[in-house]
């Protein structure tokens, strides 16, 4: 990869901020491949170069994400004043990394929900013309039907004229809970659609996205990081 800056990388880590990592450069406790270096503008390939502070070595990721299952309540933001973001369920060190959500969940949504530093990987996930299908769990306030996931199979067009690609509608037994599978990613997609079917809904979970599923071993504001593999998994 191209050389980045080496203030930068130290503050890539989370660990530092870019001014605290300039101050550790110029006191000299960085070296790069066993040489000190004493200025924060010198480059180095962070997947190449050994790079140590104090003598340990750094650890580097190209870029970070994490799966988050996100409580109610909480919006799908990165600050805001008055209100809490999903960014303020991390460790400061992640706060530090700029992290941004992957889209969005509504604040009284739970569920999967992506944290990344990488604009094209959001990118490649939230774009149109991927179709990565998204499943949640919903409870709906009136019983569905077989009508209705013949409808959402077929394609929905919203009362406002917004169009829907065919969709997925399975539903349990009694019909007041359903798994909803969409391929895209409409403002309020699945509870507007639920609720153009007479069946506003009252609880929403995001289970799934691609084929990379929530941990349910993290509980409600839990979270952890995802290594390439598990990455991949959005896209299969």
């Amino acid at each position: 990869m191209a050389k980045l800056r080496l203030d930068k990388i130290l503050a890539d880590t989370g660990r530092w901020s870019r001014s605290e990592a300039r101050v550790l450069i110029r006191a000299g406790r960085v070296a790069v491949s066993g040489a000190p270096v004493c200025r924060p503008e010198e480059k180095a390939d962070p997947e190449r170069d050994a790079v140590c502070v104090d003598g340990a070595p750094l650890r580097w990721q190209r870029r970070v994400c994490l799966m988050l299952d996100k409580p109610a309540g909480v919006l799908s933001a990165t600050e805001d004043r008055t209100q809490q973001t999903v960014l303020d369920l991390l460790p400061p060190q992640y706060r530090r990394m700029g992290l941004f959500p992957v889209g969005r969940l509504d604040r009284d949504t739970t569920g999967l929900l992506l944290l990344t530093d990488d604009g094209d990987l959001t990118h490649e996930i939230l774009s149109p013309k991927k179709h990565v299908p998204k499943r949640y769990r919903a409870e709906v306030a009136a019983p569905l039907s077989e009508q209705d996931a013949a409808a959402f199979a077929a394609g929905l067009t919203l009362g406002d004229g917004t169009r829907c690609l065919p969709a997925g509608l399975e539903i349990e037994p009694g019909g007041t809970v359903c798994f909803v599978t969409v391929f895209e990613g409409k403002y309020h997609q699945v509870k507007r659609m639920l609720a153009s079917r007479g069946c506003p809904v009252t609880a929403l979970r995001r289970l799934r996205i691609g084929a990379l599923e929530l941990d349910p071993a993290l509980g409600a504001g839990g979270w952890r990081e995802l290594d390439e593999t598990e990455l991949k998994r959005v896209f299969e």
